[in-house]
């Protein structure tokens, strides 16, 4: 057979951002690099060290020496979980790209499945958390209706369960590379991206070692990411609540003025305390509301980098 007819093998790059995971990292490496083995296809390992404070970027350094498919890449500080994601996918030069997390909850025997959905034609293939092991009853309750509440708000449908751990073709990963925005919600960006998309479910088993990464405020924060990114019902719940509202205050003057006409006594303290509340606070509530929006369209306007390094170890593929 002529050499000019042999194919060149695909390029597969697996991109995970790590935060403070000194305790998963060789591990993950270990179980990443056996589920490619089988893959008649050239891999990459991109890790993308968030800032970390332990001895995580030393760990990497030593991979990279260790093992000429990994690379590492060392941001300036903590940008936070998706623009690590995003650094790393910026750098990827595979056919196919998986984002994955470093802890092990996202399976690496899940790679070749994975890769033979591609295979099958697949563009986008999501991966869908069924069930969490160490997840507790509030979590998984909270985590249900913030899917219910964000699909009733969104024109894109979020998958529930749907998670960081999924393969993209290269076509699509040009596409998203064009997206820019500061504060991301990649789940939603890659469900509206189109192209075509399937999934597959996991259960996700508990970390290696340590603990989650991800605070309560962290995730609050994240949860108003994925509704504000993808909705603008929240602005206009203000508008019509704000409507009730006015409404409401020209009755309740009809009300005063016909006590007053009558020679009623009027509501006293009592009621006007309680309409001043209620209707301060849900200015503060809408105000806030608005003012997130505000705060978003501030970051953007300053057209700073979504994220810079401070090192960039291993080599690249070509």
């Amino acid at each position: 057979m002529s050499l000019f007819n042999l194919e060149a093998k695909k390029l597969l790059s697996i991109v995970v951002p790590v935060y403070n995971e000194q305790l998963n990292i060789e591990k993950f490496y270990e179980e990443a690099t056996k589920a490619v083995a089988g893959l008649d296809m050239d891999y990459e390992i991109i890790f993308v060290d968030d800032g970390s404070k332990d001895t995580t970027p030393l760990i990497l350094s030593r991979l990279t020496q260790q093992d000429a498919h990994v690379r590492a890449l060392i941001l300036a500080r903590n940008f936070g979980h998706q623009l690590a994601i995003t650094c790393g996918m910026d750098h990827a030069k595979g056919d196919a790209i998986i984002t994955m997390d470093g802890d092990l909850q996202h399976p690496p025997a899940m790679i070749p499945d994975l890769v033979q959905k591609w295979r099958e034609g697949y563009d986008v293939v999501q991966t869908v958390r069924k069930a969490t092991d160490d997840a507790g009853f509030l979590k998984r309750l909270t985590s249900k209706w913030y899917y219910i509440i964000l699909n009733a708000m969104s024109p894109v449908h979020i998958t529930p369960g749907g998670s960081d751990f999924r393969l993209i073709d290269k076509r699509v990963l040009e596409t998203f590379m064009r997206f820019r925005e500061h504060d991301r919600f990649i789940r939603g960006m890659i469900g509206d991206i189109g192209y075509k998309q399937t999934t597959l479910s996991f259960i996700a088993p508990r970390r290696y070692a340590g603990k989650s990464k991800f605070s309560g405020r962290k995730m609050l924060h994240f949860a108003l990411d994925g509704i504000t990114a993808f909705s603008k019902t929240p602005l206009r719940i203000s508008f019509y609540v704000g409507l009730l509202s006015g409404l409401l205050s020209v009755l309740m003057i009809i009300h005063v003025l016909y006590c007053h006409i009558t020679g009623q006594a009027a509501p006293g303290w009592t009621t006007t305390m309680i309409v001043v509340c209620l209707m301060g606070g849900l200015q503060l509530i809408f105000m806030g509301i608005i003012g997130e929006y505000i705060g978003r369209i501030f970051e953007e306007v300053k057209q700073r980098p979504l994220y810079w390094l401070r090192a960039e170890l291993g080599q690249k593929k070509d």
